[in-house]
Parts: C-alpha cells; structure tokens; sequence
C-alpha cells in the first residue's frame, strides 16, 4: 500500500519526502526512540503513515491546510489502520495552536514559511528534542542557482536560503545539514537553552 500512496503522489505531482530521506528520518525515531511527533504539511499522509509504522507506541500530530490533500490523507490513514495515532488538523500551521509539548517537530510544508514554522513551534519542542525540516536542497538549485529558471524557482531558492542563514545564526539551536533525500536540517538546542 505504502508503493500506491508514492505512485498517487508522483502521479498528482503531490511532493512526498524522497525514499532515501523518509528512510533515514524513520531511522532517526527509531534511534532516539522518538515517542510523540508533530508535521507540519501532511499532503497525502504518506510521512506521517511512514513515521508511525517504526513502532507502535508513536503518535503523530500533522497540520494541512489544503482541503483536497488533507481529504486523502485521512483517506490513506484509515486504510492503514492508524486513526488512532494520527491525528490531523485541517487548518494553516501559522495559524493553528497546540499546547502538547512534542520529541521531534517535523516541517515540511511551504518553504518560504520555514523561518515562521521555525519559530511559532519550538516551544512546543521538548527541551531535548529535534526539529527536523526537508527540501533544503530544493532538486539542487540551492547549491546551484543558475538552474532555478522560473521566478518561482529564484524566489523558492531565496527563502531556503534565508532559512539555511537563520538556522546557521541561531543562538538557541545547533542545526546539521544531511544531504539524503533533498538535503535536511537537525536542529538540536544548545546546551545552556536546555534548563530554560
């Protein structure tokens, strides 16, 4: 089921983490036995299915604001059973709420808001936890900018840029770059921010 839900995605041109990415982030929680997650951007749910069949003691918490997307994802979590630890809210991150306090934060939504989901939910991060955030790479045109051809793509490579900037002079978090998939971040707080 999991080879139909990337099939769908390619076909619908729905962007889904790249296999060797999801992988490693599956890898990841099960390493640090990563417990309670939230996603920002479910698209189709594909992530967020992958990520609570490491174990059965995972729950996910995954924002989607777009209607039709978050439809289907709900579509591909019953399929799988998983109703019962995925929980989906249908609304826009930046303006959403919660108040559970999370192991991994998980953003993977429209870069040019990467900064602003950055920032509106490490608080609701665990004082030892991860944020972890994909397409940093964005097919290669962060690295090399004269294969963004279209205004959009210029402007998509700017803001990963600013992103990748903020990351790299946060005074809270220390941030690693893993180039799997397309290219992650691992932001981990900084020592003395841990007993805040």
């Amino acid at each position: 089921m999991l080879d139909e839900l990337v099939k769908y995605a390619q076909d619908n041109k729905i962007p889904i983490m790249l296999s060797d990415g999801i992988d490693y982030l599956c890898k990841y929680i099960e390493k640090y036995h990563i417990k309670n997650i939230l996603e920002i951007g479910t698209a189709i749910g594909y992530s967020a299915i992958r990520m609570c069949l490491v174990n059965n003691n995972i729950h996910v918490t995954t924002i989607e604001k777009d209607r039709d997307r978050y439809d289907i994802a709900i579509n591909n979590i019953n399929k799988f059973h998983l109703n019962d630890r995925i929980d989906v809210i249908y609304g826009d991150a930046l303006e959403v709420d919660v108040d559970e306090i999370y192991d991994l934060i998980f953003i993977d939504a429209s870069k040019g808001h990467s900064v602003d989901f950055f920032v509106k939910y490490k608080d609701n991060l665990r004082k030892d936890g991860t944020i972890i955030t994909d397409n940093l790479s964005f097919h290669g045109l962060v690295e090399d900018e004269s294969l963004a051809v279209t205004k959009n793509q210029r402007g998509i490579v700017k803001k990963i840029k600013k992103f990748i900037e903020f990351l790299d002079n946060n005074e809270e978090f220390n941030t690693d770059y893993v180039s799997v998939g397309d290219k992650i971040s691992i932001s981990c707080r900084k020592k003395k921010h841990e007993d805040r």
